[in-house]
């Protein structure tokens, strides 16, 4: 008979019964899940002690960025803490927090108008507006289910996401924009943006058809996903405002910190800035 601390499906089901109830996003949920089960491979049915944990740790450091890392370790001391083996939690990785973010990897607002304009001419007039909407807005691409008729005549609409909810306010121009496109498809109520069945477009979907773009738009294939949408929203605020609360606000954060990430500059503008200083004589 075994004995210790074993990792069993039980546990794994009993977890996420756990997260549910305590109304995490689905989003959370499967991430949450689908680390605990990465974990679970690893151990493999043995024991599970201190040092395995922390052997684990080290694999994961040898594999993944150490965002990923931090990330994936959340998970499982959570999953300790559920089940009380509260010893077993290990620390994070200490990150120092970054300068600026590096030149490849993140949209420019001139890059993301060639993205429109390329959609535009595939006669794709959805995703054409579904990346005005992202980056006019700063929402989520989950969130894209609150963008419905109703909320475009409001000019405001109610977002709900990790059981919180916000106002997201859409500007006159892309009020225009989305009540004209509901009009030409004949949505007359609810999501503006649906599948032909009527049920809201997946994650996958919207991120194959972007790629489809790069090549017209001259844009690296690496930046172009539907969260850098949502950063360039974000540095181009900031950029204006200069108020870090308020757009933690916006975007719906919990954290400061986790705004930070966001409107850190490009490589190239903070050494602009240094330029400037002039402080070499």
């Amino acid at each position: 008979m075994m004995k210790g601390r074993i990792l069993t499906e039980d546990f794994i089901s009993g977890f996420k019964e756990y997260l549910i109830l305590e109304e995490r996003s689905r989003a959370t949920v499967e991430k949450y899940i689908r680390d605990v089960k990465v974990f679970s491979a690893f151990v493999s049915g043995v024991e599970i002690t201190k040092e395995v944990v922390i052997e684990y740790k080290k694999h994961l450091q040898e594999s993944y960025a150490v965002r990923s890392v931090n990330s994936m370790l959340a998970s499982i001391n959570s999953l300790f803490a559920f089940l009380g083996w509260q010893e077993l939690r290990v620390k994070s990785i200490k990150i120092q927090q970054q300068i600026y973010c590096p030149e490849e990897r993140e949209l420019t607002k001139a890059e993301y108008t060639r993205l429109c304009a390329a959609a535009k001419h595939k006669r794709n007039e959805r995703l054409n507006l579904i990346l005005q909407t992202i980056c006019g807005t700063g929402i989520r691409v989950s969130e894209l289910q609150f963008i419905t008729v109703e909320a475009a005549r409001r000019g405001e609409a109610s977002v709900s996401c990790k059981a919180k909810t916000r106002s997201v306010f859409i500007v006159k121009e892309l009020q225009k924009k989305l009540l004209r496109y509901a009009a030409e498809q004949n949505i007359k109520s609810g999501m503006i943006f649906v599948t032909r069945k009527g049920k809201p477009l997946s994650r996958t979907n919207i991120w194959r058809e972007m790629k489809a773009l790069c090549n017209e738009a001259g844009v690296n294939p690496q930046k172009v996903f539907p969260h850098n949408l949502r950063h360039l929203f974000a540095r181009v605020f900031y950029g204006i405002e200069k108020d870090i609360a308020k757009l933690a606000d916006i975007l719906g954060h919990s954290s400061i910190n986790t705004t930070r990430i966001y409107i850190i500059s490009t490589g190239t503008e903070h050494r602009k800035r240094m330029e400037n200083m002039r402080l070499v004589i």
